[in-house]
């Protein structure tokens, strides 16, 4: 009888903590704010260990998902980590590159193809930084997300527009985490990013909508490798945002033969409108770009990451 009482006051000490932890998460998203600080002094008075001058990009076959590691000299970063039954494949394949640390997680939205496996994510690795936008969900893949990072007592970034970040040669800014404060798509609370590196420039546009892509048209978007947005599906790159952007290179994370069409041929007439080289990850496989210098290149590898 003992036993079982101490039992039952240690699930409500745990149960409190865990409360406790949601409420500290709220005063963080409620406020916001917290990003800029906290991420600045990660990136201030480090020594570059990128000497080779080569960043290199896996967008990882995860099916109809997103996942994207970056490896910049010896720091790295993750955007996004696929379904749920993504996660222990996304572990087991990005260990075997002999990633142990990510100075940078991003979740850039709270839907399950883009967070899912990233409760696995933070459970084993090391994470110095979680960025994710100021709009939550009530799903059960959400609150795995938040658990994880109970547990591993990580307290998540709140992007602003107009922040920045370095990983270690590679300059990050934020152009967008939505359209307003009243957002209901998730998709359009999508961090958006701008990476530079030398003298050449990447987006990864999330699952952001042409309404996004409109509010971006005014700001110096110009870049010559687009990570298409949401698949490839009709409501993201417009032949304005394209024109605008005027991408080399069109990166589409799609799975094989899906039930949603993507990606649509709307979005394929507009990128070979402005002759835009597309890489599909359902016929690929897992993309590597590798940028030396101001060069940027391609190579594609079969792997398991997709069941």
């Amino acid at each position: 009888m003992r036993m079982e009482r101490i039992d039952k006051m240690t699930k409500k000490k745990k149960k409190a903590l865990k409360d406790l932890w949601y409420v500290v998460i709220a005063l963080i998203l409620l406020g916001g704010g917290y990003f800029t600080s906290n991420l600045d002094k990660s990136s201030k008075n480090e020594e570059t260990a990128n000497k080779n001058n080569e960043l290199l990009v896996y967008f990882i076959d995860v099916g109809q998902a997103d996942s994207i590691y970056i490896k910049d000299g010896n720091s790295n970063m993750l955007i996004d980590a696929g379904n749920n039954t993504d996660g222990p494949l996304l572990v087991k394949y990005l260990k075997s590159l002999g990633v142990n640390e990510f100075k940078f997680a991003v979740g850039t939205h709270a839907h399950e193809d883009h967070i899912g496996g990233m409760d696995d994510i933070i459970k084993n690795f090391t994470i110095d930084n979680y960025l994710m936008p100021k709009k939550i969900s009530t799903s059960k893949t959400f609150e795995d997300v938040l658990d994880a990072l109970n547990e591993k007592r990580v307290s998540p970034n709140i992007p602003k527009i107009g922040d920045k970040f370095t990983l270690d040669k590679a300059s990050f800014e934020v152009l967008s985490v939505g359209t307003s404060d009243d957002d209901t798509d998730l998709n359009d609370t999508s961090v958006v990013l701008k990476m530079t590196y030398n003298k050449t420039c990447t987006l990864f546009m999330g699952d952001a909508s042409s309404a996004v892509e409109k509010n971006l048209l005014n700001k110096d978007i110009q870049c010559q490798v687009l990570k298409v947005g949401h698949h490839g599906s009709r409501y993201s790159s417009s032949d304005e945002f394209i024109k605008t952007v005027k991408p080399s290179y069109g990166i589409i994370m799609v799975g094989k033969d899906n039930k949603y069409g993507h990606p649509t041929n709307k979005t394929l007439d507009v990128l070979n409108k402005y002759n835009v080289t597309i890489h599909r990850t359902d016929q690929e496989g897992t993309i590597i770009m590798k940028i030396k210098g101001d060069n940027i290149s391609f190579e594609n590898i079969k792997t398991n990451t997709n069941g």
